[in-house]
């Protein structure tokens, strides 16, 4: 399976890097971008260091992932700014609000921007990972019109019904979600009845 990830400025980074593994672990082939402002988080949030160069960053989230290619968010080449590549799902993990509006507006910036508009034309699997709280109407707005081209919208929520004991159990519930709606089998999580 083919998967772009792309990673925003928005909160959640352990989400993105357990997907990311999670993916890698079911041998898809990755797409991997991050906005400037997802590397800010990534650093922050996983390396408590914002600081860090970009390079540095992306070489520590993917570390020895397999078949992982990381693009520039200004990298137009990229097969994931086309519809006429074979792309099997979209992701983006997490999702800011920036993202959602100018998503929701059709506005590309940047190559995340683009390859979700291509998901959304070629009517392609696009799952949206929000994280933001509370939500203002445009923001609900916004993610009620990607929803009704097509998006899911999944909001990085865990549930608790599941004996979470960590904060990785937490995090694995999102993650098992977003992979259910990518249409792969994970054993992330116990299931409800289970």
């Amino acid at each position: 399976m083919r998967v772009f990830l792309g990673v925003t400025g928005a909160s959640g980074a352990p989400y993105a890097e357990r997907l990311l593994r999670a993916l890698a672990a079911v041998d898809c082939e990755i797409g991997l971008c991050a906005s400037r402002s997802g590397i800010e988080v990534l650093a922050t949030e996983l390396y408590r260091d914002a600081s860090l160069p970009r390079d540095e960053v992306l070489e520590r989230f993917v570390g020895d992932t397999g078949s992982v290619t990381v693009y520039d968010a200004q990298d137009w080449k990229s097969p994931f700014a086309s519809g006429s590549a074979k792309v099997d799902a979209y992701v983006v993990c997490p999702c800011s609000m920036s993202t959602v509006g100018t998503l929701a507006s059709g506005a590309m910036q940047n190559l995340i921007h683009r390859a979700a508009s291509v998901a959304l034309k070629e009517r392609r699997r696009l799952v949206l990972v929000p994280r933001e709280t509370p939500l203002s109407s445009i923001h609900l707005r916004g993610l009620a019109t990607l929803n009704d081209a097509g998006a899911v919208i999944l909001f990085a929520a865990p549930g608790f019904y599941h004996g979470a004991d960590t904060v990785q159990d937490l995090v694995d519930f999102v993650v098992a979600r977003c992979l259910d709606q990518l249409g792969i089998d994970t054993s992330l999580i116990r299931r409800w009845g289970e």
